[in-house]
């Protein structure tokens, strides 16, 4: 393995005002890990004594624009897009060097016994030989650089295969193309940013472990389907399978492609009995284009377009869901052959926090997008003035992304937050630092989060958000205030993380847990609106 070192006091303007933070950065030439695996690695780099800020990822175009943004990289690099970077700002250079060596051990070491048989073996080295091998297989998972998979994901439509493209950074066009590529061969393109996906009872990307069952979920929200997946599992249902379109196919330029085709897949699909359809508004031609297609699947169809009116959905066999939750529920119902009911809209019991009456506000931390927005509707339904990173309904755009006002929700998964950083759902640091913060603000009287199980998710979210959560308590403590923590977790007790482990270990830090997120934001709202005290800023 090849490598290249470097060690640098960045000029990042945004740190002029400040003494400079030590930046180090090493390249390992013609070496590939996809973006999981990276994340991961980042994440426990990140975690390291001395270190403020890691990133490793291959070094595309996009990937070194990405640093730049994010102030970690000022000068040019020498490394191509298929050699790997990782780059650290910390206290020290003893502290920098010594992240920076176990991010090389981390990628040179093999992470699972299923890497070091393939390493024992003779590797595929392209889709063709690895098809050689596995003359079964129908689907090619592809987790490249965006440059590179629309070529990797034509070539597998080519060969026969569906393919699932947890890349982004795909353009428009590419992704018009493969679609099109796919239709004209009875083939599924899942993506691309398709980050959730279970095939036959494979989970992929980010996703939970399920029991196999009826019910068959369609979606281009990730988060979204695991919600609907781990409720439906936790109401003693099983899933066939979940499949993700990537969130730009119910765009009116893309037309809904892969959600018609998954329509399609699924209607025939002996072994599912029910669809659920779960997105953000689709634009209003696919919608009708869906929905049509969805009426004549010959099986009982849930729709839940977050924010769509219900008139504008149901009929003909669909039924409308407003919540994930409710989507979840009513699908369970049809599947034991019973009437599609919503969820119980009922808050679970709580003590009462003790609010002061200058606490006014909601405060929401969120590391899924579509929990985010789904909290959002809620909340702007029942409070004044809630703003938001991602605002939908009668919320308002946050004018400082890293400053609240307010009722604020915010998506920590947004780009401008995972810029040279992993997604929250695999490293906490972030939405740690910001909880401490915004416990400190005598005006918080609720805070509002997520904490998402499955594989790829951190091994352990309790154990990195305890220290967080009491520490944001105390802080409120110290001031002479009470501060309530609400929040769910969407994950099943198969999980790798274990439901019931990770529950407990949250409501020991005075955690107040829900069902669903759903639950979590109408509770917040309780909350705040039974003391008056509600903000209206």
């Amino acid at each position: 393995m090849s490598v290249y070192n470097a060690f640098h006091l960045p000029t990042i303007p945004a740190l002029q005002d400040r003494d400079p933070v030590p930046t180090g950065l090493r390249i390992v030439r013609s070496t590939y890990r996809d973006s999981v695996s990276l994340m991961q690695l980042s994440a426990r780099i990140a975690a390291l004594a001395g270190v403020e800020q890691a990133s490793v990822v291959m070094a595309t175009e996009g990937n070194l624009a990405l640093l730049r943004e994010a102030g970690l990289l000022d000068e040019p690099v020498s490394a191509s897009p298929g050699d790997l970077l990782a780059i650290v700002r910390g206290a020290t250079p003893e502290a920098i060097e010594a992240a920076l060596a176990e991010a090389e051990r981390g990628l040179s070491a093999p992470a699972t016994q299923g890497a070091r048989r393939v390493a024992r073996e003779a590797a595929p080295r392209s889709l063709q030989s690895a098809l050689a091998a596995m003359p079964e297989a129908t689907l090619a998972l592809i987790s490249t650089p965006g440059e590179y998979a629309a070529a990797e994901a034509l070539k597998a439509l080519r060969l026969g295969l569906h393919a699932m493209l947890f890349s982004d950074n795909v353009s428009v066009a590419d992704e018009r193309m493969l679609k099109q590529e796919a239709r004209e061969h009875g083939l599924l393109v899942m993506g691309p940013d398709c980050g959730t996906a279970i095939v036959g009872g494979v989970p992929l990307g980010f996703a939970n472990a399920v029991r196999p069952g009826p019910i068959g979920v369609i979606g281009a929200s990730g988060t979204g389907m695991q919600q609907v997946t781990s409720l439906a599992d936790r109401a003693g249902v099983g899933i066939s399978h979940a499949l993700g379109t990537g969130g730009r196919d119910l765009r009116a330029e893309i037309g809904g492609a892969t959600m018609l085709a998954a329509l399609d897949e699924l209607a025939a699909d002996a072994g599912t009995r029910v669809l659920v359809l779960v997105s953000k508004p689709p634009a209003p031609e696919v919608a009708r284009r869906v929905l049509e297609r969805a009426r004549h699947a010959g099986k009982p169809v849930v729709a839940c377009f977050l924010g769509t009116n219900a008139k504008e959905v149901e009929g003909g066999g669909v039924v409308a869901a407003a919540t994930l939750e409710d989507a979840a529920a009513m699908a369970a119902a049809l599947a034991r052959g019973e009437r599609a009911a919503p969820a119980a809209a009922t808050l679970p019991a709580f003590q009462d926090p003790g609010l002061h009456s200058g606490q006014r506000y909601v405060r929401g931390l969120y590391s899924g997008g579509t929990f985010c927005y789904e909290a959002t509707l809620l909340l702007s339904g029942q409070l004044e003035n809630v703003r938001s990173n991602t605002p939908v309904s009668r919320a308002r755009e946050l004018e400082n992304t890293w400053r609240s006002a307010g009722h604020t929700l915010v998506d920590l998964g947004d780009d401008e937050f995972t810029r040279g950083r992993p997604h929250p759902m695999i490293d906490h640091r972030l939405r740690n630092e910001r909880i401490v913060r915004e416990a400190e603000d005598p005006e918080v009287a609720v805070l509002l989060l997520d904490v998402v199980l499955g594989y790829g998710a951190h091994p352990d979210p309790a154990r990195e958000m305890v220290p967080a959560l009491r520490a944001a308590r105390a802080a409120a403590e110290r001031a002479g205030r009470r501060l309530a923590l609400v929040g769910f977790v969407c994950g099943t007790e198969g999980d790798p993380q274990g439901l019931a482990r990770q529950e407990t270990a949250l409501r020991e830090a005075g955690m107040v847990l829900t069902g669903s997120n759903a639950q979590a934001a109408r509770l917040a709202a309780a909350m705040v609106s039974a003391h008056g005290t509600a903000g209206r800023t």
